[in-house]
């Protein structure tokens, strides 16, 4: 069974961990072109950033769950892109 994420530096380093192009994603902030992960007023905010617009905006009430949400994101787009993702962790 895959670990559960719980924070943003969690997430961080489950990415760096997983060799996922940093180019694809922005934790804390808006990066154009990317999945980005911020916080917004009473939750969390994971969407895709194209110049001013955030699109596919899901927000989430709390951090693990946006964490979640977004690994989800970014492996999709890693299939989508390189046909490939990471390997599940195990339990």
């Amino acid at each position: 069974m895959e670990n559960r994420i719980s924070s943003c530096k969690d997430l961080a380093t489950y990415f760096k961990r997983h060799l996922v192009p940093q180019k694809l994603y922005k934790i804390g902030g808006r990066h154009n072109n990317r999945i980005c992960l911020a916080p917004a007023g009473t939750g969390w905010d994971v969407y895709f950033s194209e110049k001013k617009d955030k699109i596919g905006l899901v927000h989430y009430e709390d951090e693990p769950s946006a964490c979640q949400g977004m690994k989800n994101e970014i492996r999709k787009m890693m299939e989508v892109m390189y046909g490939m993702t990471w390997i599940p962790d195990r339990a």
